[in-house]
């Protein structure tokens, strides 16, 4: 049962394996079955056997849609159940509530009024899974406008909750006002159904005429209505060219509404110039996947990956930690400073990694979390090292140190550099830490390596890293016993072992 799970959660969500290309070609060729299906029973006459066979053809294909929709949706592993620790009824109902918010995002809608085509009254509505291409195929491979209108409504979606409660409140009070008016007197108004109607027609000012007061009262109400109705659109105008300047114009600052998101990657300290860590985060990581937060205190520069949220604010108050909801993150990666003193750019660096731990120690999901915060820091003056490990880097990074020992390294050994570059750069082998397994405690090094078999399935062990101390042992003794909390440090071209 387990492996079937893992089976359909890759074939729906894993958009690197072979399993969802497939998916996503048999969905393209079943759109394109449906929307010829519904031409077809256009041109053929009703009552008519093949008229009859058609729409048999067709109920089975609205099935299949909503076969792959009930999946997919049940594949679907909410991010806060691999961040958080629950017990069983909190894991329940986080499984319903992350599915529910994976249902209401907008292509998931359109996918879930397809399926009601199912009615016959609604059949049209097979034509907007036509939407379904926009996200199973490559038509914007490089620079898909939609992601920006997406994140944009996104990011605004409070505005628009307080818009359309707004216009539910003046539909509800002026139906329920007018109901009580005119119910007795006019006969166009025979329920509250009615008089919601001609509310919502007025307000949106339709004004399609089927339903007219007929008391004095009842349009003096009316009269209330438009007037409401002006405010309303003039509202709903606001907030959508908001949101469209916001997406296509791009404009200077952008906010991150993060109230769902978990398990994401935030990026302190990035200046202008940094590109490159940006393109490797996201060589790294599908950002469809692991969102990637990049949380700096200047305007967004126009190199930055579109994929990539941005938020202005400053790392080193705890009062602006929370607009990247750090205590639901993933890791934090702290780079250090360029246009700077290296002991200046440090500095910077220790406060930050002082107020993000400073931060997390305060917030209550911290002690529900299944695994603390990775956070890895960028140092580029030596002296500092210890301090940004007191400060509470879980890892650190000497970049100058590391790119001065590559140069001088590579005077004596010839070709060093290349290889070393290769494996961290990430090319045709990288460096891997793979959990040891747990038959395999307590044994020794040589033991592991001869039970793992690694260059066997295109991998080679080169030592153990303990996740708990951080000590390191590269090419150990044979001899050295291993324990739980120690990770296997192989090089292989793909992943061989469990994260």
């Amino acid at each position: 049962m387990n492996a079937t799970y893992r089976l359909l959660q890759t074939a729906f969500h894993d958009r690197g394996s072979r399993a969802f290309r497939i998916i996503g070609a048999v969905i393209w060729a079943v759109i394109l079955a449906s929307i010829g299906l519904l031409v077809a029973e256009s041109l053929v006459p009703v009552g008519s056997r093949l008229h009859s066979f058609l729409q048999i053809a067709d109920s089975a294909i609205l099935g299949l849609f909503a076969l792959e929709l009930v999946l997919r949706v049940a594949t679907f592993d909410p991010p806060d159940l691999k961040i958080f620790k629950h017990p069983r009824l909190g894991r329940m109902r986080m499984h319903l509530v992350g599915r529910l918010r994976f249902l209401m995002q907008p292509l998931m809608l359109v996918d879930l009024v397809t399926v009601l085509a199912l009615l016959p009254e609604l059949r049209s509505l097979r034509v907007l899974r036509l939407l379904r291409l926009l996200r199973t195929g490559k038509i914007f491979r490089y620079s898909n406008p939609f992601t920006g209108l997406s994140h944009s409504f996104e990011r605004d979606r409070l505005l628009f909750m307080l818009a359309f409660s707004f216009l539910m409140s003046q539909v509800l009070l002026g139906g329920l006002t007018l109901y009580f008016v005119e119910s007795r007197t006019n006969p166009d108004i025979s329920s509250f159904a009615d008089a919601a109607w001609y509310a919502l027609v007025t307000i949106t000012t339709v004004g399609f005429g089927d339903i007219r007061p007929v008391t004095g009262l009842g349009r003096i109400i009316s009269g209330i209505l438009m007037i409401g109705g002006m405010f309303t659109l003039a509202m709903f105008a606001g907030i959508v060219s908001h949101s469209l300047l916001h997406a296509v114009l791009s404009v200077r600052e952008e906010q991150f509404r993060m109230g769902n998101y978990a398990n994401h990657i935030v990026v302190c300290g990035y200046e202008e110039g940094m590109g490159l860590l940006l393109d490797t985060l996201v060589s790294e990581y599908d950002p469809a996947k692991s969102k990637i937060v990049v949380f700096a205190n200047l305007d967004r520069p126009a190199d930055v990956p579109p994929e990539l949220f941005w938020i202005r604010g400053d790392s080193t108050k705890e009062s602006e930690l929370d607009k990247v909801r750090i205590g639901r993150a993933a890791a934090v990666l702290v780079a250090g400073a360029r246009h700077t003193t290296p002991q200046q750019a440090d500095a910077v660096t220790l406060l930050t990694l002082f107020t993000i731990r400073s931060y997390l120690k305060k917030q209550q999901s911290a002690t529900r979390r299944r695994e603390p915060v990775y956070v890895v820091a960028e140092i580029l003056d030596s002296e500092n090292v210890e301090h940004a490990r007191a400060a509470g880097a879980d890892e650190i990074i000497e970049t100058r140190r590391l790119g001065f020992s590559l140069l001088a390294h590579a005077i004596e050994h010839h070709g060093t550099a290349d290889t070393l570059s290769e494996v961290v750069l990430g090319g045709g082998n990288t460096l891997f830490a793979g959990v040891l397994p747990k038959a395999l405690e307590s044994k020794t090094f040589g033991e592991v390596a001869k039970a793992l078999d690694l260059p066997a399935r295109g991998g080679v062990i080169i030592g153990v890293t303990n996740s708990k101390t951080g000590e390191d042992f590269v090419n150990p003794s044979n001899g050295l016993v291993l324990n739980k909390n120690m990770k296997v440090l192989y090089l292989s071209a793909k992943r061989i072992l469990d994260a």
